[in-house]
């Protein structure tokens, strides 16, 4: 259950974090407006505190299989909200960082 937990967590975050720049990003570069990026802001900030429902206590361990997870959830958005069509170089860098991240999450350690 806490694998599962830290997932749903992970995909929480993503969203909070890809949507709340995307969302800067159409207020200041497509000009949408201060209401699009104090929202962008918001999600920005709601992103930080998410990260730390993770079970796991060791900040360093948990940003960092972020960045992994970041990285698939941010051509996921592109593909779903911008229409972007990844290509399999895309999709291998995305693959590679997910892996890498259940190496750092979900590797069995010792006590």
């Amino acid at each position: 259950m806490t694998v599962v937990k830290s997932l749903l967590l992970f995909a929480v975050a993503a969203l909070c974090e890809i949507g709340g720049a995307w969302l800067v990003w159409q207020a200041v570069r497509e000009q949408r407006g201060w209401l699009w990026a104090g929202a962008g802001v918001i999600a920005l900030g709601v992103y930080g505190f998410v990260a730390t429902l993770q079970p796991d206590a060791n900040f360093g361990r948990i940003l960092a299989a972020y960045g992994g997870v970041f990285v698939a959830g941010s051509l996921l958005w592109a593909v779903v909200v911008d229409r972007f069509r990844p290509d399999r170089y895309d999709l291998i860098g995305a693959l590679v960082c997910l892996i890498g991240v259940a190496v750092i999450m979900y590797a069995p350690r010792g006590a």
